[in-house]
């Protein structure tokens, strides 16, 4: 993928969830604007309330995307024969991508009403989104190989004839290990909201709640 295709391929993700995100809110600003208490009276309550055909549509489509988003990025990091379907720069591009929008759609499928398991699920999603966006930002500050394979400190200290990194030696080192050690953090936040999450889809079903099949 060349670096034009690379930026249109970014861009095309961004839009995605931009358009997703005025979309939910255009079709329904007045519902999520009305008093908890009051949007039983309101003519989108059938359809936007949780267990409604387009809010339970959005919590399953959110569900998903963060499910395949973790296990499609854990799966290529693992298994060294997906990396004929791409580098690794672009599964987590994709992972971020579908672990963003995953957020956006649960968020709506709550209709903004935060309660027992479901608000320890919800505040766990915010920690993994905003501590995905802090790996990200620590990510791209660690020199990768063109496949996009964190490079070693050997590696580096290779190179650093060929081009500029003798001053920045000691900040990769440090990255490195602050990158490790973000891995502490985001990876418990992740396993959290997967488990609830897991609970919550099996008590919905428990209790008899279907969407339109």
């Amino acid at each position: 993928m060349t670096r034009t295709t690379h930026r249109i391929f970014l861009g095309a993700l961004v839009i995605i969830v931009f358009f997703t995100l005025i979309l939910l809110i255009t079709d329904g600003i007045s519902y999520y604007k009305t008093s908890i208490d009051e949007r039983v009276y309101h003519p989108s309550h059938a359809v936007l309330k949780p267990s409604g055909n387009t809010g339970h549509g959005i919590g399953i489509a959110g569900s998903l995307c963060m499910i395949i988003g973790m296990a499609s990025y854990m799966a290529r990091k693992r298994y060294r024969f997906l990396s004929r379907l791409g580098a690794l720069k672009y599964w987590l591009e994709f992972h971020i991508f579908l672990c963003t929008l995953g957020p956006v759609l649960v968020l709506f499928h709550t209709a903004f009403k935060f309660g027992g398991l479901v608000a320890i699920s919800f505040w766990s999603m915010v920690a993994v989104f905003i501590s995905g966006i802090i790996g990200r930002f620590i990510y791209i500050q660690i020199p990768h190989n063109i496949d996009g394979r964190e490079l070693s400190l050997a590696e580096i200290r290779d190179m650093k004839s060929d081009i500029l990194l003798n001053r920045r030696i000691e900040r990769i080192e440090y990255m490195q290990r602050l990158f490790k050690y973000w891995h502490v953090a985001h990876l418990p936040f992740a396993l959290v909201m997967l488990i609830i999450m897991i609970i919550h889809v099996g008590v919905t079903i428990l209790f008899g709640y279907r969407w339109i099949f």
